[in-house]
């Protein structure tokens, strides 16, 4: 039986990533998400997509990556890895979760 492959599109520094990982889980670090093997498209030497090889270079030494779960846009299982990317967000189509209230401070009485 295949692994599974899956793709994680989330939010980092105002753009949107879409990366294509083997393992993903709940981390032990309260609020976030874990992603283990990340997957690159083998691309011959003459065609080179400079949005992938940007990811590339971003994640090259990273073993594994913790996202914020209020950052995640999407995590979908596919049947193949397709071509990572970072894109600018447009418009107000994407906006990120709302985070949890806090607890409002103690009044003295």
């Amino acid at each position: 039986m295949a692994k599974p492959i899956f793709r994680v599109t989330f939010l980092n520094q105002g753009k949107v990533y879409e990366v294509y990982v083997k393992q993903i889980f709940q981390s032990d670090l309260y609020g976030f998400i874990e992603i283990e093997e990340f997957i690159f498209g083998e691309r011959s030497q003459l065609v080179v997509d400079p949005g992938e090889e940007k990811l590339k270079s971003e994640f090259a030494e990273v073993k594994r990556s913790f996202i914020p779960i209020t950052s995640v846009i999407r995590i979908d299982e596919v049947e193949k890895e397709g071509v990572g990317k970072i894109c600018d967000i447009k418009g107000d189509k994407v906006t990120p979760f709302p985070f949890p209230p806090g607890t409002p401070p103690k009044k003295d009485s």
